[in-house]
């Protein structure tokens, strides 16, 4: 595995897979500063999930392993220093050790894990069962979903696609990321869908 210097995002609830793409809005001064590196550079961000609950001495939150490089694609300079991205998933990451830094985005030395070289296809019932449940997902949401489009998609693009912006809770966002393959991928979705699809009064997206 390759060894790599990375700026990271830390950034709960928020996943990004390899090939896919993902809209930010920078608005912290550490994080316009983080892009502000990038562009000079490689233009390479580390999206990652902070662990709920923990805090390191310095107060800053503690961190999953495992993330995933963004590369980006897109960028639009606002007013203060903000700016529009769009990322585009490189490959995914698992941290080595975090660094000593001075600047004030943290920064971490990780190995970057090889793509999956062959193209995942799922079996034709398992594609039908997650489709199935994305309609009564997103009906019970309220959500307005292409659904001439969403057939069109490949199944990679499908279920990485569900799994970036579902309202899943942080621990469920990481356990799709840490998925070993598509199907173990998909089978989760369809799990998570059925679990956090349940309504309580509020009609609110609810663990129950």
């Amino acid at each position: 595995m390759t060894v790599a210097r990375l700026s990271i995002f830390p950034l709960p609830g928020t996943v990004l897979f390899p090939g896919m793409h993902l809209p930010l809005h920078i608005f912290e001064p550490r994080y316009q500063a983080m892009v502000s590196d990038a562009m000079a550079r490689d233009r390479r961000i580390g999206m990652i999930q902070p662990r709920p609950g923990t805090q390191r001495r310095d107060g800053e939150p503690a961190l999953f392993d495992l993330g995933c490089v963004g590369r980006i694609t897109e960028v639009e300079a606002l007013d203060e220093g903000r700016y529009n991205l769009v990322l585009q998933g490189v490959a995914l990451f698992r941290i080595v050790r975090e660094l000593a830094v001075t600047t004030p985005f943290r920064q971490v030395e990780a190995e970057l894990i090889p793509a999956v070289t062959e193209v995942e296809i799922l079996a034709l019932g398992q594609r039908a069962a997650l489709e199935l449940e994305s309609r009564r997902f997103a009906d019970a949401q309220g959500y307005a979903v292409d659904w001439d489009a969403v057939g069109r998609l490949d199944d990679e693009a499908l279920v990485n696609g569900i799994a970036q912006i579902a309202p899943f809770d942080v621990a469920a966002k990481q356990a799709l990321l840490e998925s070993p393959d598509l199907a173990a991928r998909a089978e989760l979705t369809i799990q998570l869908m059925h679990f956090f699809g349940r309504h309580d009064g509020d009609d609110r997206v609810t663990l129950q």
